[in-house]
């Protein structure tokens, strides 16, 4: 019963959280929409229009990655990164709760991904629950097939050159080279000289400390979980998160 209780309370707390953080996200995205659209906004279209357009294709090139035993609290991060400058975030299936915090994020003007899609199915239920995009840990053609199908962008996982070629002649938007701290800035560098069309998303141990490094690499973008997360996803403070976000941005100014 106590424990009943305390899960309730710990809904309560996250939905509040949420609540709080999207009303800085609509303050924001008010202020942006009265202010006008910026250079990027097509013809008709208001700012809120272009992360749906394109969502793998944000102006900070970070795709932030969360991660927990639970979902219940993805939705207050999401708004917190969003809020401060990070608008392409993953909620990966293997935390329980996943498509429900996708679904909770509906009012959200930049939509969510869903990562760690294995099958058709997981692609189906993550497009129905409005994940805007699909992010695999592997070349797996069934979802790149599907994803083409639901009219969503699929970022495969890969290592090898080989892979990474597959994975791009199937149909993958960008093709995320997963595990990159095994080789480095200098492994994407390498990759890239005989692949340059396909845009590489380096992804699994990239610190905050590598990003430029990454990126002067030719990284069209890059993945990162907990390094930037940290714990905000199990409770931990969100102002830190805040913090580490501008750290980040700072490496890339």
């Amino acid at each position: 019963m106590n424990d009943e209780i305390s899960g309730a309370a710990g809904s309560s707390a996250a939905r509040a959280e949420v609540r709080s953080a999207l009303r800085l996200v609509s303050s924001g995205d008010a202020a942006q929409r009265d202010s006008g659209p910026d250079d990027a906004t097509a013809p008709g279209a208001s700012p809120a229009d272009v992360p749906m357009g394109d969502p793998l294709r944000p102006e900070v090139p970070i795709i932030a990655i969360l991660r927990a035993p639970r979902a219940d609290r993805f939705a207050a991060v999401a708004a917190v990164l969003h809020e401060s400058g990070i608008t392409a975030v993953e909620f990966t299936l293997t935390s329980a709760g996943a498509l429900e915090a996708v679904q909770e994020c509906a009012g959200f003007a930049h939509r969510i991904g869903v990562g760690s899609v294995l099958s058709a199915a997981d692609a189906e239920r993550a497009v129905e629950a409005g994940a805007a995009y699909l992010i695999t840990p592997a070349v797996i053609e069934e979802v790149i097939a599907a994803g083409r199908s639901l009219g969503v962008p699929v970022v495969s996982g890969a290592f090898t050159p080989t892979e990474i070629h597959r994975a791009w002649t199937a149909g993958s938007r960008m093709v995320k080279v997963f595990p990159a701290a095994v080789g480095g800035p200098g492994y994407i560098r390498a990759v890239r000289a005989p692949l340059p069309e396909i845009p590489l998303v380096p992804t699994g141990g990239v610190g905050l400390d590598e990003v430029r490094a990454y990126l002067e690499a030719g990284a069209a973008a890059l993945g990162i979980g907990s390094p930037l997360i940290g714990d905000a996803c199990a409770g931990g403070d969100l102002d830190a998160l805040r913090e580490r976000v501008r750290i980040l941005r700072d490496q890339l100014s």
